[in-house]
């Protein structure tokens, strides 16, 4: 099966004009296809947050990932990723069968 990476929609990679930024959203991507969703969703909201004011929508127009997404991955990020676990995406009592 052929792998899926997004293709950046971002206004500068859409025109075909060649910019600095078109491999580093082509990398993104690429990096994204390997990442569970939660580790995608903490990376897109690590970006959106560097980007600052409208950093959500750069992130969803080079990723596709949508904006309440990016939203709560910001909101994790906020608390420290207070509520997530250390242990991956399955709690330690999961994980013990």
């Amino acid at each position: 099966m052929p792998e899926i990476i997004p293709v950046c929609q971002c206004k500068l990679c859409k025109s075909g004009v060649d910019h600095p930024e078109r491999a580093h959203h082509h990398r993104l991507n690429l990096l994204l296809s390997r990442l569970d969703e939660r580790e995608r969703r903490w990376l897109v909201a690590l970006e959106s947050l560097r980007q600052g004011d409208g950093g959500q929508t750069i992130l969803w127009h080079i990723t596709g990932m949508d904006r309440n997404t990016i939203r709560r991955g910001e909101r994790e990020l906020m608390s420290n990723l207070a509520d997530c676990p250390v242990d991956g995406i399955r709690g330690k009592a999961e994980k013990k069968r």
